[in-house]
Order: C-alpha cells, then sequence, then structure tokens
C-alpha cells in the first residue's frame, strides 16, 4: 500500500513538472534588465524591398530605442516617488477606462443611432434654431463667365449672361466648354475665400467695389473678359442662409440624437445593475 502511494506521489510529481515547465521561447534579440526583445517583437518595421544596409540600420535603431525606453522607465520606477508613481497609475487606468467604454459605447451608438435625417427635420431644426447660426464671414450669391474678348458670339453671351431667362441659361450652359471658367448657380451662397479664388480681380482691399447686392459688370484682363452678376451679398452676424449651412445642421441633428442615446443606454445599464443587486451606494 505504502509502495503504491509512493509510486502514485511519484508519478504525480512528474506530471506536475511538465506541466508547470516553461514555455520554450526563441532566441532574444536584446535584453534590458529582465526584459527581453524577441525576433517577433521586430518582425514587419522593415519594408518590403528595402536594402541589406537599410533594413540593418533600421532594425538597429528599432532596437536602441526599445532599449532606451525600457532603460529610462526601469530609472522612473526607482527615482520617482511612490505618491508619483501612483498618480501615474492611476492615470493609465482611468486611460483604459476610458478607450474602452468609448469604443464599446460608440459600437453601441453605431447600431443604435437613427441617421435617417430628413428635409424636413433639417428645416424644423433650423427654424428653431436659427438665431444661433449667424455667419462668421461675408456670402455671396453670384454668376460669372470668362471668355475670350474677341469671342466671335461675344454680344450674344453677354445678352443671355444678364437674362434671367433659364433658357438662356441652359444655352449657356450647351456652349460652356467655350468659356475658360464660369459658375451659373447663382442661387447657392459661397464665402469670399472662392470668390477669390475664381475672380482673381477681386482681393480683399477692393472687394467693395465688386461685390454688393444686385451688381452687373464687366472686367477685362489683358486677353479675356470677367462677366459678373452679383444677386445677393450677406455681411457678417446674420443670420446663415438654410441651404448654406444644411449639412453642417443634419451632422448637428445627428450628433444631438447619438448624445440623447448615450444618456439613454448609461442610465439603463445603471438602472439595470440596481435592479439585479450589482451595483448599490453606501449611505
Amino acid at each position: 500500500m505504502i509502495k503504491n502511494a509512493v509510486l502514485f506521489l511519484s508519478v504525480l510529481v512528474f506530471s506536475s513538472c511538465d506541466s508547470f515547465k516553461e514555455e520554450q521561447k526563441p532566441e532574444a534579440v536584446a535584453r534590458v534588465n529582465n526584459s527581453y526583445l524577441y525576433p517577433d517583437d521586430i518582425k514587419g518595421i522593415v519594408p518590403d524591398g528595402t536594402s541589406k544596409e537599410d533594413s540593418i540600420a533600421i532594425v538597429n535603431s528599432f532596437i536602441n530605442r526599445w532599449a532606451s525606453q525600457k532603460l529610462l522607465y526601469n530609472a522612473a520606477e526607482v527615482n520617482l516617488s511612490e505618491d508619483k508613481q501612483k498618480e501615474y497609475d492611476n492615470l493609465v487606468n482611468q486611460y483604459k477606462i476610458d478607450l474602452y467604454t468609448k469604443a464599446y459605447i460608440e459600437e453601441l451608438v453605431k447600431r443604435s443611432v437613427d441617421t435617417l435625417v430628413t428635409d424636413a427635420d433639417i428645416k424644423a431644426y433650423y427654424d428653431l434654431h436659427k438665431d444661433n447660426f449667424r455667419t462668421t464671414e461675408t456670402l455671396v450669391r453670384l454668376k460669372y463667365i470668362k471668355l475670350d474678348k474677341n469671342h466671335p458670339k461675344f454680344n450674344n453671351i453677354r445678352t443671355k449672361f444678364l437674362s434671367n431667362n433659364k433658357k438662356d441659361i441652359k444655352a449657356l450652359n450647351d456652349i460652356s466648354i467655350q468659356f475658360k471658367s464660369f459658375a451659373f448657380n447663382d442661387s447657392t451662397w459661397v464665402n469670399m475665400n472662392q470668390v477669390y479664388t475664381k475672380l482673381p480681380f477681386i482681393t480683399p482691399d477692393n472687394r467693395d467695389k465688386y461685390i454688393d447686392n444686385a451688381i452687373s459688370y464687366q472686367y477685362p484682363d489683358s486677353t479675356d473678359v470677367y462677366m459678373v452678376k452679383v444677386v445677393k451679398v450677406l455681411g457678417k452676424n446674420s443670420i446663415s442662409p438654410y441651404g448654406y449651412i444644411k449639412p453642417t445642421l443634419q451632422q448637428l441633428i445627428i450628433n444631438s440624437r447619438k448624445l440623447e442615446l448615450i444618456k439613454k443606454l448609461e442610465k439603463e445599464i445603471t438602472d439595470d445593475a440596481i435592479k439585479n443587486n450589482k451595483y448599490e451606494i453606501y449611505k
């Protein structure tokens, strides 16, 4: 009986030794105190097609940087006060919590938030909050053509350009390949930076001369002529036009829905925890 017990114990000991035997790791590339850098740690740091000399330089630089960080970290552990280390450990733990919860909430919101925003939704939001949306720059509605000053149909083009008839604008669109540049959609608001780009003869210093409500003019340069018709100008701190800020309003509505959903999720998860006795406040 005793012999059998000894034999069983021997088998158990040897089995346990095998179970706790450390997995063999590949030969380390570098060591700093008790930290090791292995080939897998540097895998993929060298781009394909890199020469042998450059590959060696990249790997050596990586190893030296790894060693420097480890040595500095070890020195910090020795030299920083316990209070300071606790402070940084708390920051690291809080960052981890924030990172995980943010990623989790974003995933839940992505699955659940309603991103369909109708024109009626946007218009209702605009009407309710439009006084909060003020222009921070001058906005303009205009149309223009840049064409050769010797164009054979110059006068005909000018007549059609100054017309408010949709057929005339369509006729100009049909021959727009003949123009050096143009923009006919004078119902769209643009900012002054776009105007300066398209009409380079206009500058911040002279813009009051060329940008005003309901004016039309021609501006000749060496070989071409700009025909310009300004429909309307909107100064700074005016209520932003609906069409101009519509894309912004759409995103604001979606963001508002996200915030509401996040609040709802936070409340539901807290209420559920209280209900299931997973969360309680001690008084």
